[in-house]
């Protein structure tokens, strides 16, 4: 019955949850979604960044390497998290002058530790896998409220990579009858939506463009030895020169031509990729400042090479919207700028077009947990690769 009176709200109010690759912290968007003359129609109530105590944080990161990954880890910090996730709800809920009786259900990404899209082969099965934690039933618990968790994995059984996911939302939301955009997030991981005008669901497609915001991140923390976590506004960046031996260097990095569809991770670009070029930079002597500015052009030439791979050959876009936390690096949009002005395409981010870049993310598990709530699938199979559409989530009573 609890359903059946959810599935007949005309509006419902969903708190999604995200946490990314970079590991920041919960961010906590609470939404209305409603239907207007046949539209979805979304109204941000309220949106929160909750950042992991620097403990927490530092046990997370131990979860993506398998030799620290041990069981009792992975079980403890699966609820633990949990619990984070459900006060980050209650105090989204709460800054929007409500209460969880005024709330319809939760949607919670959780957090990746490990994705393996590609089929392992392994013992005679095309497996593939992921883990995402922060326990759902720990969530409806404790906020009271039907949770809605573990999104990929229905995707991945239906032969799809699990990812992305967001371009389910993009399509609901961005979706134009004149102009071509490509939406593109720069998290941790850069991801790339291609979103052709006039588009029907199976003509959208996206991929991961490489790294986003992850290797600058980890150079800036390992340069200053922990006390800065990023390039804030860019600023350290900014003051460097792109080293082209580096560049092109990096450049080489084979994941850059795989065909689509793709996804990746701190499996190939975390900590062991990163060690190698602060080895590299060691050795020649670089400057600092310099090795973060290359980084940084490491991250929009990838995007660039993605869109005159993977798009031009199809279609010509007009804009290149940029979201994320990658969207406030004021170096990386002028590299961005720099690199797409010669294709005509203009760099333009979420809040020119009225929306939250640190909040969208969140808003599209708010919107991938209400259609799984009703049944409807929320998938798009030509960006993950399924087989079939799904109704990806599993439910968690309170």
């Amino acid at each position: 019955m609890i359903f059946q009176s959810m599935h007949e709200n005309k509006v419902r109010r969903v708190v999604g949850m995200m946490s990314g690759t970079s590991v920041d912290g919960v961010d906590a968007a609470l939404v209305e979604i409603g239907q207007h003359d046949g539209s979805l129609q979304i109204k941000l109530l309220a949106f929160e960044n909750n950042p992991y105590p620097e403990a927490v944080r530092e046990q997370i990161f131990a979860l993506f390497r398998p030799e620290t990954a041990t069981v009792d880890k992975i079980g403890y910090m699966n609820f633990l998290l949990g619990e984070i996730y459900a006060q980050s709800a209650l105090s989204v809920i709460e800054k929007a002058g409500l209460t969880p009786a005024d709330v319809d259900f939760v949607g919670s990404h959780g957090q990746t530790i490990w994705h393996e899209p590609v089929p392992c082969g392994r013992d005679g099965w095309p497996v593939r896998y992921t883990v995402q934690i922060g326990e759902g039933s720990v969530i409806a618990n404790r906020t009271g409220l039907v949770t809605v968790s573990d999104f990929r994995v229905a995707d991945m059984a239906a032969g799809g990579q699990g990812a992305p996911l967001v371009p389910f939302s993009e399509y609901l939301l961005y979706r134009r009858e004149d102009e071509t955009l490509l939406l593109q997030n720069i998290g941790g991981i850069g991801n790339m939506t291609v979103m052709p005008a006039s588009a029907k669901p199976e003509e959208v497609y996206a991929f991961d463009t490489g790294p986003g915001n992850m290797i600058i991140d980890a150079v800036i923390s390992a340069l200053t030895k922990g006390a800065k976590a990023f390039d804030d506004g860019g600023v350290f960046g900014a003051k460097g020169t792109v080293n082209e031996e580096l560049l092109a260097l990096l450049r080489q990095e084979p994941y850059y031509t795989r065909p689509l569809p793709k996804t990746t991770g701190r499996e190939l670009f975390g900590t062991q990729y990163t060690a190698k070029i602060l080895s590299w930079q060691g050795a020649h002597r670089i400057p600092e400042a310099d090795l973060v500015a290359t980084v940084t052009d490491l991250t929009a030439w990838s995007i660039e090479n993605a869109y005159e791979q993977y798009v031009l050959p199809k279609y010509r876009a007009s804009k290149l919207v940029v979201g994320g936390g990658g969207s406030y690096n004021k170096t990386l949009l002028g590299f961005l700028q720099k690199r797409f002005a010669p294709y005509g395409v203009e760099v333009q981010t979420q809040e020119d077009l009225g929306f939250s870049s640190d909040a969208k993310e969140a808003v599209a598990f708010a919107l991938l947990a209400d259609c799984c709530v009703r049944g409807l699938p929320n998938t798009l199979p030509s960006v993950t690769g399924a087989e079939k559409p799904v109704v990806m989530g599993k439910i968690s009573l309170p």
